[in-house]
């Protein structure tokens, strides 16, 4: 019922699960195989791979996938949506905050794009839930993915919100939890870690936003002003506060990694889900970035427990661990 008072949802449309992976699953596939008379599903290019890989299994039974692009911010196309979204479009999947580089994306108008075709709308809020205000009903969402552990709360826990109207299929079966579409014993102190968790988050979602923005601009701001060549990737203004992506150029984002981690500074320099490939992103390849920036690519991270010495520890070690990786590279221009 908390939750469910949070996101202004009726408690029975509210639906446990172990994650934001599993949620996504469950709302994608889910639609899909409760229906058999649309034919298409239409996602972005810069979303997790949880809904992704989802989308690409439902090519194999007949969907036809559609891939909306982004600028070089990382904003969805809507003109894009808006032309291909048809009456044989079933579901329209469009993230709130893009985990990598933060663009918030326009979903509202998603959603009405995709309702003026009778299409269902999904998105994927990992990483908004707690961070900005959600409320399902007016921003016209039908199904809602979230996850306990980005907001401090317990790992193995997440949440599928789903509109009494909106018809989806189970993906396990067994007993009649979680009003017969996800089967298995609930993780009652998961729930409660959950519940407790997002009732923190909004307490303080206001002055923390503000606080973590100070800190994240802080952190770009002294970077930049010492170190040439960098891109600071997705939109300034229309993002999440506690993301940083930039590029380096003339620096592999895995030494730049290795260095801080010497330092005892953890960085990425991609998704987490993606962190043992030597591919470069995928969001920054869809956002028009050239393979060689975005290989020297970046991602910050600040949270509730950040603090503005070590923003200026990181100021203090970065220039000079570029410094020396640049005299090492064969393709720096000194």
């Amino acid at each position: 019922e908390k939750i469910a008072r949070i996101f202004n949802v009726d408690p029975k449309e509210v639906y446990v699960t172990s994650g934001g992976t599993e949620s996504d699953n469950i709302a994608i596939k889910g639609v899909a195989f409760a229906q058999d008379r649309r034919n298409k599903i239409i996602t972005s290019t810069i979303e997790h791979h949880a809904v992704l890989t989802s989308c690409e299994y439902l090519s194999k039974f007949g969907y036809e996938i559609i891939k909306v692009p982004v600028d070089e911010y990382g904003i969805i196309d809507l003109d894009f949506l808006s032309k291909h979204c048809d009456d044989q479009t079933l579901l329209v999947t469009i993230m709130h905050a893009n985990n990598e580089v933060g663009t918030i994306e326009p979903i509202e108008i998603a959603a009405e794009i995709a309702h003026k075709h009778g299409a269902i709308f999904h998105t994927d809020a990992v990483q908004t839930a707690g961070k900005l205000p959600i409320d399902v009903k007016k921003m016209g969402i039908d199904l809602l993915s979230l996850s306990g552990h980005k907001i401090y709360g317990p790992k193995g826990i997440g949440v599928l919100i789903a509109r009494k109207n909106v018809r989806f299929d189970p993906l396990s079966h067994g007993g009649h939890h979680e009003h017969r579409k996800r089967a298995g014993t609930e993780n009652v102190p998961g729930i409660i870690g959950l519940g407790k968790a997002l009732e923190l988050a909004i307490k303080t979602m206001a002055e923390e936003e503000e606080r973590i923005k100070r800190l994240r601009d802080r952190l770009w701001e002294g970077i930049r002003s010492e170190v040439s060549d960098l891109k600071l990737n997705g939109h300034p203004k229309k993002r999440l506060a506690n993301t940083l992506n930039f590029s380096v150029r003339w620096v592999e984002g895995e030494s730049l990694l290795l260095s801080l981690d010497q330092h005892g500074i953890a960085v990425s320099s991609g998704s987490a889900c993606t962190s043992g490939s030597l591919e470069p992103s995928h969001v920054l390849l869809a956002m028009g970035i050239p393979h060689e920036i975005a290989h020297g690519s970046l991602r910050f991270s600040l949270g509730r427990f950040t603090k503005e010495e070590e923003i200026e520890e990181v100021i203090e070690v970065f220039p000079e661990i570029v410094r020396k990786l640049r005299e090492m590279s064969p393709l720096y221009r000194k």
